[in-house]
């Protein structure tokens, strides 16, 4: 009943999400644009994906200060989406972080395994920023999508607000431990909120030390810019396959609306929210819902291929299966991170 408690939430979005889709679409006029697409583009489109896997590893890798081999953090990566893709909760992301530490070889003669609390805040920040990049590319868009004037403006306003929230992440970084105290003296209140929160706080406030390295923060953020460029070009290109008079800033907005749409709680994969959130940004651009399935479901089917293609290359040169990775997992939940260290 705990686990039908935790997934049931997600799994109803989803299936409301579906049902809507089933709804509303023409599937034969769905068919007919999935035909009629420009398979030119869409070829040319596929490398993207696979080289967006390889940048994210470099972000990653860059995080982790090189201690883990390019081969092991890129594999590392692409078990991280075959998992999501497959397993509920949202596990690839712990997942991440277990394999990596599993099986890191020391690249800077340190001799020192990364340890699993070392990588978790790493991944943490990544996602902070993530959340920063997709949060900025949607509003930057949003005022061109619906014609607003200001727009320019607005995307000024708009880097203004992200720039002032690394200056607060950066304050946070340098005062780690007032920070944490802090939390723990207004969460006392609120003795579950403090059990929960307390360690994913702590965690947090570690990994923001990346701040601190001026150096490194800036590769971080270089090599992040890269990725979501890479990703913006490629959704641009899944776009114009199916809508010729496409314009690149709708790459932009079906960006950003999706990045949402895989953050909400659902079935692994994102499985209804990510069709939902694409093809309902596509539907407000062009008010054309089965095309704009059409190219959600493309859209889906890239993102399996390059996750799915290095997550199996991962587990076979390991030697794993995804149950078997699922059911470590799961131990290593139930025993605790202490004693899986």
């Amino acid at each position: 009943m705990k686990e039908i408690k935790r997934w049931l939430p997600g799994a109803l979005v989803s299936i409301l999400l579906i049902a809507g889709i089933l709804y509303f679409v023409d599937f034969g006029e769905m068919v007919q644009a999935i035909r009629s697409a420009n398979y030119l583009i869409l070829v040319m489109a596929l490398p993207l994906s696979f080289l967006w896997m390889g940048v994210r590893a470099i972000v990653w890798r860059t995080l982790l200060r090189n201690r883990a081999s390019y081969r092991d953090v890129l594999l590392t990566v692409g078990e991280g989406y075959l998992l999501n893709n497959f397993l509920p909760f949202r596990l690839g992301e712990i997942g991440r972080a277990f394999l990596i530490s599993r099986k890191s070889v020391p690249s800077t003669g340190s001799g020192q395994r990364l340890q699993f609390m070392e990588v978790l805040p790493t991944i943490v920040i990544e996602r902070a920023v993530d959340l920063a990049f997709s949060a900025t590319i949607l509003l930057v868009s949003l005022p061109f999508v619906v014609g607003a004037e200001g727009a320019g403006q607005i995307g000024l306003i708009v880097g203004l607000v992200v720039l002032l929230g690394l200056v607060v992440l950066y304050l946070l970084a340098r005062n780690r431990q007032w920070a944490l105290d802090l939390f723990h003296k207004l969460s006392q209140r609120w003795p579950a909120l403090q059990r929960v929160g307390g360690g994913f706080v702590e965690a947090f406030l570690i990994g923001l030390a990346v701040l601190t390295d001026g150096w490194l923060f800036a590769r971080f953020l270089f090599w992040m810019t890269v990725d979501w460029t890479i990703a913006i070009v490629s959704y641009f290109m899944i776009i114009l396959a199916f809508f010729p008079d496409a314009q690149l800033i709708w790459g932009f907005f079906g960006l950003g609306i999706a990045a949402f749409g895989n953050a909400i709680p659902s079935l692994p994969g994102a499985i209804g929210t990510f069709e939902g959130a694409f093809g309902g940004a596509l539907t407000i651009l062009t008010g054309d819902q089965s095309t704009a399935l059409a190219a959600a479901l493309a859209g889906r089917l890239y993102m399996y291929i390059s996750g799915i293609t290095l997550g199996l290359i991962g587990l076979a040169s390991e030697g794993q299966t995804l149950s078997g990775i699922y059911q470590q997992l799961k131990d290593f939940r139930t025993k605790g991170i202490a004693s899986a260290e």
